[in-house]
């Protein structure tokens, strides 16, 4: 087995305080979010999905967060994917933001359902040509023989709309992850990590507790 036990990064921000946080977890998320853009890390927006189906077998993924607020947090998928049928088999997930280069990661638990096609169309119509394209090449999760078959059925549909708009897909759009409980942890000395969650009650007010470590 392979020892890894030397590998260990010190931890040396300043550390994270209760009278630092602001009560609504999405206007912390707002805060954490515009610093970790100031900080040039690459892809702040780029979080891991966690979904369970009926049979109990977790399934994690990284995807893009494209769109959020007060109301939950959204990216866009293929509604014929293997994360697509777990949402419609449990639809409870988190999601995870690793913002190393600030000693900082956000973890988000809650439920989740589609938008919108309205507001999916809205989204899609505002992607690169090539994307819109991609949207409708890949039978996402689907096994397939070469990497070439996927070229040619590109190459097939942007032959196939080069004069005109690339239709909206229906099996293609966004989930919203409605938050219930959201987590801010920054890193501290000797392991010392600040954790703090916030818990939405039965009132719909956040409630704001310390974690330990």
């Amino acid at each position: 087995m392979k020892d890894l036990s030397r590998l260990r990064q010190e931890y040396t921000t300043k550390g994270l305080r209760r009278e630092d946080l602001l009560d609504s977890p999405i206007k912390q998320f707002e805060l954490w979010f515009e610093q970790a853009l100031r900080a040039n890390i690459l892809e702040p927006n780029a979080m891991s999905l966690a979904t369970v189906g009926k049979d109990m077998k977790p399934s994690i993924r990284t995807v893009l967060l494209k769109l959020y607020d007060e109301k939950g947090f959204v990216f866009f998928s293929n509604y014929n994917s293997k994360k697509a049928w777990q949402i419609e088999e449990n639809q409870y997930a988190a999601i995870h933001f690793a913002w190393l280069g600030l000693e900082r990661q956000v973890k988000i638990e809650g439920t989740i359902e589609k938008i919108s096609k309205t507001d999916s169309l809205k989204y899609f119509l505002s992607r690169p040509k090539g994307s819109q394209i991609g949207a409708w090449v890949s039978h996402q999760s689907e096994i397939i023989s070469s990497r070439s078959l996927l070229e040619a059925k590109f190459d097939e549909i942007k032959n196939k709309f080069v004069k005109g708009e690339i239709p909206f897909p229906s099996f293609w759009g966004g989930y919203i992850i409605k938050p219930q409980v959201v987590e801010f942890w920054q890193g501290g000395k000797d392991r010392l990590h600040d954790r703090f969650e916030y818990n939405l009650n039965e009132k719909n007010n956040w409630e704001i507790n310390r974690l330990a470590p």
